[in-house]
Order: C-alpha cells, then sequence, then structure tokens
C-alpha cells in the first residue's frame, strides 16, 4: 500500500523535479519528506506530506523539518518507555 502512494513521488523526483531549479524553504525537500514520512507512518504520513505541502506559501520561513526524529531521540523515548512499563509490571 506504501509502495502506490511513494511510486508517484518517486517519478516525480526523478523525471520531473531535475527540469526546474532547487526553489524549496525547507529541507528535505517537500517530495523527500513525504517519501519518507508515508514509508514510516503510513496513512499518517500522507497527512503529514499534505500539511507539509500547505504550510510551504510565500510568508512561511522554511527551514529543516524531518519527518522522522534522529535516532538519538527515539532511543532516548525507547527507554522512557521500558522504564515505565518495567516500573508498572513490578
Amino acid at each position: 500500500m506504501r509502495q502506490i502512494f511513494i511510486a508517484p513521488i518517486t517519478f516525480y523526483q526523478k523525471w520531473i523535479s531535475p527540469a526546474f531549479p532547487a526553489r524549496c524553504k525547507y529541507y528535505p525537500s517537500c517530495s523527500s519528506y513525504a517519501a519518507t514520512a508515508i514509508s514510516n507512518y503510513g496513512l499518517r504520513g500522507v497527512a503529514m506530506s499534505i500539511w507539509r505541502l500547505l504550510r510551504c506559501n510565500p510568508w512561511s520561513h522554511g527551514g529543516v523539518d524531518y519527518a522522522v526524529a534522529n535516532s538519538k531521540e527515539n532511543l532516548k523515548n525507547q527507554r522512557k518507555t521500558t522504564l515505565i512499563t518495567s516500573a508498572g509490571a513490578q
């Protein structure tokens, strides 16, 4: 199912995007963000991608916006969850 949503994005990245100069305000680009969000979150990633496209306008400041948090943050959250679960099991 996820590949169905990612296929048009891949086509755009490979064949359409190179024809235009880079002008994205955000890093990573909206198409990269969408592909990452959909591959990691599925249907929720589609909603995240649509929200990202709606935020891309002349009045936005842009910046760095990753779809997936870095691995250190994920590891820290996993440790907290494990500690809470372990403490509740006793």
